[in-house]
């Protein structure tokens, strides 16, 4: 990723509040900043323990229930792809699959 491709991920996060809020939460919990895009398992910052804390902060924090079925590594791969989630269980953008 180039400085400019980080760039993009950050103003993308900025316009999308579900992104924003997951970055902090991210940077809260982990002390490492991440962009939007970010896979967030190769950098090493998330432990198989940790993601089962992502699942409970989005289902908390958004007011959506994660099923079983969308519990897969590419749906929390990225926070692009966590927000994508949050807002396919809110109703808000189609099924991928």
């Amino acid at each position: 990723m180039t400085a400019s491709d980080g760039q993009l991920a950050t103003e993308a996060a900025a316009t999308d509040p579900v992104a924003e809020r997951l970055l902090r939460f991210l940077a809260d919990r982990t002390k490492i900043e991440y962009t939007t895009d970010e896979d967030l398992f190769a950098r090493g910052g998330i432990s198989s323990l940790f993601a089962m804390e992502l699942v409970l902060h989005l289902e908390q924090q958004f007011g959506v229930a994660v099923p079983g079925p969308e519990l897969t590594m590419d749906n929390f791969r990225t926070v692009q792809a966590m927000a994508a989630l949050v807002r396919r269980l809110q109703g808000g953008e189609p099924n991928s699959s």
